[in-house]
């Protein structure tokens, strides 16, 4: 007896905080995936990090036993001044000295990953006035960014999703959360063709270094805003049509970016996920005032249907009862 009191009690108790257990869920499960990711990435890389540590300490150790008249402190200078201009993209390498990383079109593809929080990092201002510009011009740009974007993509989705929802709709009578999820399949299916597949391979054919699978990569870390900086386009030495070639991978990633943004606010509307993500929301009570408004609201209309009714019944009868005079003398105050 005790024991299913007990099991209704948890079961009540679960129902009546369903959305804060579906959110305790997720937050769970976000951590395990974060957990999962460390895991697999620590055991892929770490040996790859230590065979590469392995081989830098052998080209030290080798390269200080053939030049004995450098000291391994003078050598160690050296090359943290050259690790740290070379993290702010100035390299000590005779084919790299023609590669200037602020010029207009380098600038440009500075601005345009700086406003789009891609962040490559291997461009960063070096001086003072640089470092406190941009922190200003972020302020100002990024919000004015995401008005931006919201705009554009706002005036595509009527072009793109739900004209062509309503219209199928309207005119096959298909029903209409199908005829979404084939159209958002479909928008998906496009934007990966033209805006991963395609692009992967004109930079795995204008990128000397770079295969099919890195040139994908790049694609998918710069449209996915990660900007890892480990791949960027136009870096090599001998980098025909430099400037050109910044400025349409400064168009290639805005466009991407709104396309990007077009297919998730289009799987966004989907039924499913709206439903999907309703679960984990909290329910929206409604305000005291509210409540005492609607209850004086029903005591009126209630009252008055009352009122209604009487009249209704009795066609004689007034809403408010007056006494009936026979004579003078009968009213009180007169006599």
């Amino acid at each position: 007896m005790l024991q299913s009191l007990a099991s209704n009690s948890c079961v009540r108790l679960i129902q009546s905080h369903k959305s804060t257990w579906y959110f305790v869920s997720l937050v769970l499960g976000y951590v395990l995936y974060l957990v999962f990711g460390a895991v697999v990435f620590s055991s892929v890389e770490l040996p790859y990090e230590d065979l590469l540590r392995q081989e830098l300490r052998t080209i030290k150790t080798q390269f200080l036993q053939e030049n004995e008249c450098l000291s391994e402190d003078r050598l160690e200078r050296f090359l943290k001044k050259a690790l740290d201009a070379s993290n702010y993209g100035v390299s000590i390498l005779n084919n790299a000295s023609d590669n200037w990383n602020w010029d207009f079109t380098s600038a440009l593809f500075f601005a345009s990953t700086v406003l789009s929080t891609t962040g490559y990092g291997h461009t960063a201002p070096l001086s003072s006035g640089g470092k406190a510009f941009c922190i200003i011009y972020s302020v100002i740009g990024i919000p004015f960014t995401l008005l931006f974007l919201t705009a554009v993509v706002q005036r595509i989705m009527v072009f793109s999703t739900r004209r062509p929802i309503m219209y199928f709709y309207r005119r096959w009578g298909v029903s209409k959360p199908l005829v979404a999820i084939v159209h958002a399949t479909v928008l998906a299916t496009m934007a990966v063709s033209c805006f991963f597949l395609i692009p992967a391979a004109i930079f795995s054919a204008l990128e000397d270094n770079w295969n099919f699978l890195e040139s994908f990569y790049f694609c998918f870390i710069s449209l996915s805003t990660i900007g890892l900086g480990d791949y960027v386009p136009g870096e090599a030495t001998n980098q025909k049509f430099r400037e050109l070639y910044k400025v349409g991978i400064t168009a290639y990633l805005i466009l991407g970016l709104i396309v990007m943004l077009v297919v998730l606010e289009t799987f966004c509307e989907l039924q499913q996920l709206k439903q999907l993500r309703k679960i984990f929301y909290l329910k929206k009570d409604k305000p005291q005032d509210r409540l005492t408004i609607l209850e004086h609201d029903h005591l009126s209309f209630t009252t008055v249907s009352n009122r209604a009714t009487v009249y209704t019944e009795g066609k004689t009868q007034p809403f408010v009862s007056v006494p009936s005079l026979v004579s003078p003398n009968d009213d009180p105050m007169i006599q």
